[in-house]
């Protein structure tokens, strides 16, 4: 069954994995952390509301009378 959750977990994982491998091989740092870091932060958040968005969906989807 496809779960779009599931698929987002994945994309935001490969879309981290990515600018970790990009912040080791710059020259910036630092900065290059920091970017990483506030990217995480902002994924964490996205997925965070994405969960809450399809947990009301999904409970608004039960409630419907179906008869």
């Amino acid at each position: 069954m496809f779960n779009p959750t599931n698929q987002a977990i994945v994309l935001l994982k490969v879309l981290v994995e990515g600018r970790i491998q990009r912040a080791r091989r710059s020259q910036g740092g630092a900065s290059a952390v920091e970017w990483v870091l506030i990217s995480a932060l902002v994924i964490g958040i996205a997925i965070a509301v994405g969960a809450i968005i399809m947990t009301k969906l999904t409970g608004k989807a039960k409630n419907l009378p179906l008869g």
